[in-house]
């Protein structure tokens, strides 16, 4: 496993569409462990590969809500296609990325979203997310259609005390 650099606004990787991932090889499982390590290394709560340089659709996730999915026993979800088939509700709130560092801005997104992904054994799963869950994954899943959470701020973005991910509930 591996710490990787995360892109940063400007750089044109963030603003391109993923590729589905067609099968699970050992380098995709190893991306998957090093987005895992580079995402808690920088204390976000999930990470989209194309923020590692890498133009496949996958997530992770981590809201440590107790909210338990997956293998290796960590709270997570880990999507290959995720596409989001349900939503309904509103939360509005702070939103911060490891992308866009220093800076925070006020975005509505839905409370309540089904996903429906393939797992690691590249079986179709359904994911349900309320709250903060929600807002991660529809977060994550705008970074693999080349959007970033500053297109739907609300105001103007902000600067943060620090570099931190933050995605929260309002």
């Amino acid at each position: 496993m591996a710490v990787r650099q995360i892109r940063v606004i400007g750089d044109e990787i963030l603003n391109k569409k993923c590729k589905p991932v067609k099968e699970m090889t050992d380098r995709t499982k190893e991306l998957i462990e090093d987005m895992f390590e580079t995402m808690y290394e920088a204390n976000g709560v999930g990470l989209a590969a194309p923020q590692v340089g890498v133009l496949k659709r996958i997530v992770v996730i981590d809201v440590e809500d107790g909210y338990q999915y997956g293998h290796f026993g960590r709270r997570y979800i880990h999507e290959n296609h995720p596409e989001i088939i349900e939503q309904d509700g509103e939360q509005t709130g702070y939103e911060g990325c490891l992308s866009v560092p220093g800076k925070t801005g006020v975005v509505t997104r839905p409370n309540h979203v089904v996903v429906r992904a393939l797992d690691e054994n590249m079986d179709e799963i359904e994911v349900e997310g309320e709250g903060l869950l929600a807002r991660a994954i529809c977060h994550e899943c705008a970074h693999l259609d080349g959007q970033l959470y500053t297109e739907l701020v609300e105001g103007e973005l902000m600067d943060t005390e620090n570099d931190e991910e933050e995605i929260t509930e309002e």
